[in-house]
């Protein structure tokens, strides 16, 4: 079989060990005058905790209340998360069988290039980093919101607190993957902990009853309007289980890719499953299902009833362990997509920059520089719009353009420009530098 991206350098192919054609090649992959490349490092607790990490967040605390208030029963609500997480189940299993068959670091934009071509892979890792890096801004954002209360010299200083976090998660992960793996592990360990805590703690310490409920149940739909509520609760729980794609985006960093990466991602989903199905029981237990109906926040009004004045603080505290895991995530996988891209001629070749620890240093710097660019210029709404604009686009390119004949990405680069001039960003970002000879072919 021909090389993931079919080029992974002219003269060479994704080894076990990073990107020998690449560095055989004479490509710029070296850092402090030492060669540098990816480490084959990570195994199956990286890529669970990744999974936990990027995917759950302040979705499980909210989403139960829109879910509950479009079917009001409880079989009904409980059976939806089994769905949503059946679901994702289903989409990690296509996507681990390609990132065993194609381990390269880069997430679907590899997958997409190599099966689309240059084109529509541009999109899809463009518009995937943007969407990142905007992530990571939103969620250091909310956690200066959080910490504010509880640091009373912070608050009202949430842009400063949310780049520090960004730039602290970036100086921890330049120096090294294992780094970024420990961190990540320890992190995601402890946000398991925390919302598995906070199950128990509601499901033992709250109380139960018809005195605790303050609202009749609502009636379930029945006929089209029910088969409407379905998939509209539906949606919203898949959209929280989002996030399991984690592992694909190291994947000639695993060590065994063709077992650890269907193993991480397996097992990452279930692990996510059981702490949604934990949390909503609990939520249950003190919130009657006609009481969380519509309620925009569940997992507060929960720890109100159980812990009383001390809820709020609670679940502060419990929400900024939460975000720490996903910041350092949001870092890993948006330090990986430029890589990818320049090595297949799509970036600036010094993109591809690894220092000695395995880091891709220039990707990392980029997407923090452009996570810090949203947190302080506050055009993340704008960029959110550009970032469905080149989602669709994606999802709807011309057929000429899915082919696998190789396509300058110059076209789609210009109407992401127009898309940057109208939001008010620079339109030279989007403008990707021509490829080079052979630099965008299929083998």
């Amino acid at each position: 079989m021909s090389s993931p991206g079919g080029d992974a350098g002219d003269g060479g192919r994704v080894s076990g060990h990073g990107v020998e054609g690449v560095a055989a090649s004479g490509v710029g992959v070296v850092a402090g005058g030492r060669a540098g490349r990816l480490l084959k490092v990570l195994g199956v607790a990286f890529g669970v905790a990744v999974i936990i990490g990027n995917t759950i967040g302040m979705g499980i605390l909210r989403t139960p209340g829109e879910v509950a208030a479009r079917l009001p029963s409880v079989p009904l609500f409980l059976g939806v998360w089994v769905l949503g997480g059946g679901y994702a189940l289903l989409g990690a299993l296509s996507l681990a069988e390609l990132g065993a068959m194609l381990p390269r670091s880069g997430g679907q934009y590899v997958f997409v290039r190599r099966a689309l071509g240059a084109y529509p892979g541009f999109v899809v890792g463009w518009s995937d980093w943007l969407s990142t890096c905007g992530t990571m801004a939103a969620i250091s954002i909310v956690m200066g919101e959080y910490i504010g209360p509880l640091v009373p010299a912070l608050a009202g200083h949430e842009d400063i607190t949310a780049s520090v976090v960004v730039i602290a998660f970036a100086l921890l992960q330049w120096r090294g993957v294992r780094i970024g793996d420990a961190t990540q592990q320890i992190t995601s360990l402890l946000k398991t902990l925390a919302l598995l805590a906070l199950a128990v703690a509601v499901l033992f310490l709250g109380r139960s009853g018809p005195g605790v409920a303050t609202h009749a149940a609502s009636v379930v739909p029945t006929g089209l309007v029910f088969a409407g509520a379905v998939v509209v609760a539906l949606q919203s729980a898949i959209y929280t289980y989002d996030g399991w794609t984690g592992p694909i985006y190291f994947g000639e960093e695993v060590r065994r890719p063709g077992r650890d990466i269907p193993r991480a991602m397996i097992g990452g989903v279930l692990l996510v499953l059981v702490i949604y199905l934990s949390l909503n029981v609990a939520f249950l237990r003190v919130v009657p299902i006609g009481d969380m109906a519509g309620d925009p926040f569940v997992a507060g009004t929960a720890a109100a009833r159980v812990f009383g004045p001390h809820g709020d603080t609670i679940i502060r505290v419990l929400m900024i362990v939460s975000m720490v895991a996903a910041v350092n995530a949001c870092q890993l996988i948006a330090s990986r997509v430029p890589l990818a891209m320049s090595r297949d001629g799509l970036l600036p070749r010094r993109v591809m920059r690894v220092n000695a620890g395995g880091t891709p240093t220039s990707s990392l710097l980029l997407g923090t520089m452009v996570a810090l660019a949203f947190i302080v210029t506050g055009t993340f709404d704008a960029v959110l719009a550009l970032v469905r604009a080149a989602g669709n686009a994606a999802e709807t390119c011309p057929p000429a353009a899915c082919g696998r004949a190789p396509l300058a990405p110059q076209a789609v680069a210009g109407a992401l420009a127009g898309v940057l001039g109208a939001a008010g960003l620079p339109a030279a970002a989007a403008r990707p530098p021509p490829v080079a000879a052979g630099g965008a072919g299929h083998a």
